[in-house]
């Protein structure tokens, strides 16, 4: 049940003591022997608060310097990219890693105009030096939580393809920063902030993305059409980046609310009654929905700008997965350089309305579990044209097929859909009625639920002989599956599908609690039972477990 004072605007009561915050950054040093205190990576990097012991400098210390070593062995001799986004505790945990950056000799390239960098603008500079180089691959650090409460810190790595590391990256850097952090951080190398910031390049992020962004949109049709956006930084690290795009190509762009405050006082709460900076979440999103009208095409990124919200005047704040079909549609028809044989990727977890669209196009979908990392191996050699997961993340190819970004992108989304509105004249929710008049109207939902690291690990741990019934809401099943159709990777859970229906229950990945996501092809009545089901054999498998 959603918070009674969800979409609302925060109250003084709801907000983040900054200074505590960050005091706690310092001061608090967490206890490795405690499960809840170490390093652990989830889909998307280390994520705490320092208020928790879960994000402190130790914690920093311990992974910079793991993830040095483990570039080391590598063979990765180039410099690093640095990153950080508006959380408050993004910039102290973005000294640390400099700092011990430079203690280890290692060259650090930070933002040129000392602001804040998107996550998608960090893979960008990655893939353009390692494009260029000769030799000295680069890779990055982003100092984000993405779309967490303000209380949150988090960091991430991010290799020289320039997309999220693997879960071999990420298990071999989180088990040496334990280590380091049960010897007392001894082996940690660390030079003085003054020292690290003179050893450090510079590198304009925000110059180098924008100027290249002709080359994977048509910024021209926004243009030449007049669609009017208003795009909301949401208090993150897009928004310098909004303004520029609007005056370098003289788009009708208004940035709705330049404000950046590392309490986000101005955003209303999310349906648990928390602070959080989700561009998917019609409570989150609720300021802009209120202005729809004014624009044709409104839209929201995340503090790290990797996600991306749409509004149109006609539909409200779409779901994410309603434009994710309406997005792929578009660019099949209309990237001409587009290899024909490139696939088009989508978590496990996101509508099966894109199956049909993408059936119906002719091209192959390739399934992943849940995490973008696994989009990027065929983004990065063009293999995938597109890359889309249902939390509103997302990144495709170039117009001449290569790659753009091994990241989620949520500024390049966020212009898709002008572009769409532009070239056909309809608003990207229009454009998804007729597609459900095509290929059916699901119902699709997601259900989050408290889950402690027990519960966690054993719903990590389902597998299909736990499944026991030969239908499902009266419905045969059809597949079974705790590995993915694309990859064959573990889905770190459990998928279950009838012809017209399915459900996937999952521990989270970045927050103490599990999600069941379901959908049916016949009606929110029938999702209701489908959802019936999964509650079923996930209540089974926790009273087997405990």
């Amino acid at each position: 049940m959603a918070h009674n004072r969800a979409g609302r605007p925060a109250r003084p009561d709801d907000l983040v003591d900054v200074p505590g915050l960050v005091t706690a950054y310092y001061s608090r040093v967490p206890d490795p022997g405690e499960p809840g205190q170490r390093v652990v990576f989830g889909t998307s990097g280390h994520r705490g608060s320092s208020l928790d012991a879960s994000f402190n400098e130790a914690h920093i210390l311990a992974i910079t310097q793991a993830i040095v070593e483990y570039r080391t062995r590598r063979g990765i001799t180039g410099p690093v990219y640095l990153a950080r986004d508006t959380h408050a505790l993004s910039e102290p945990a973005w000294t640390t890693v400099l700092e011990v950056l430079a203690g280890n000799e290692v060259g650090a390239v930070v933002d040129a105009r000392g602001r804040y960098t998107p996550t998608p603008a960090l893979s960008h500079a990655v893939v353009r030096h390692n494009r260029a180089a000769t030799a000295g691959q680069a890779d990055g650090i982003v100092v984000t939580p993405s779309h967490n409460p303000p209380r949150d810190g988090g960091i991430k790595y991010n290799p020289p393809h320039g997309g999220p590391a693997d879960t071999g990256a990420t298990d071999a850097i989180a088990e040496r920063a334990n280590a380091l952090l049960r010897g007392g951080l001894a082996e940690v190398k660390r030079a003085p902030l003054a020292q690290a910031m003179d050893a450090a390049g510079r590198y304009d992020y925000l110059d180098h993305y924008i100027g290249d962004l002709p080359a994977v949109l048509n910024l021209d049709a926004i243009r030449g059409a007049g669609i009017r956006i208003g795009a909301d930084p949401m208090g993150g690290a897009s928004v310098d980046y909004w303004e520029e795009i609007g005056q370098r190509y003289d788009l009708e762009l208004e940035v709705v609310n330049p404000t950046v405050d590392p309490t986000w006082s101005f955003m209303t709460l999310d349906s648990d009654g928390r602070i959080r900076m989700d561009p998917s979440s019609p409570d989150a999103m609720a300021s802009l929905v209120a202005i729809r009208d004014d624009y044709d095409i409104a839209t929201g990124n995340d503090a790290d700008a990797d996600r991306h919200g749409i509004v149109t005047p006609d539909g409200g704040l779409m779901n994410p997965n309603h434009f994710l079909a309406v997005a792929i549609e578009y660019l099949v028809a209309n990237r001409r350089g587009w290899d024909a044989l490139s696939k088009i990727g989508k978590t496990a977890v996101t509508s099966s309305m894109i199956d049909r669209v993408v059936g119906v196009l002719g091209r192959d979908i390739h399934e992943v579990p849940v995490g973008f990392k696994w989009f990027v191996p065929g983004l990065f050699s063009g293999s995938l044209a597109f890359g889309g997961e249902e939390s509103a993340g997302a990144s495709f190819l170039r117009m001449d097929g290569t790659v753009w970004t091994t990241e989620k992108d949520g500024i390049l989304l966020a212009l898709l859909a002008g572009e769409i509105a532009a070239v056909t004249g309809e608003s990207p929710s229009a454009r998804y009625q007729e597609l459900e008049r095509r290929y059916g109207s699901p119902a699709y939902a997601r259900i989050d639920a408290p889950a402690g690291p027990v519960e966690k690990k054993l719903l990590a741990g389902l597998d299909a002989g736990q499944v026991t019934d030969s239908e499902m809401a009266g419905e045969p099943i059809t597949e079974v599956a705790t590995k993915a159709r694309g990859n064959g990777a573990a889905l770190g859970g459990l998928k279950v599908s009838t012809a017209n229906a399915w459900f996937a229950a999952r521990p989270s990945g970045t927050e103490d609690k599990y999600k069941i996501y379901a959908e049916s092809f016949h009606g929110p009545d029938h999702l209701a039972k489908v959802q019936d089901a999964a509650r079923d054999l996930v209540g089974r498998a926790l009273a087997e477990g405990t």
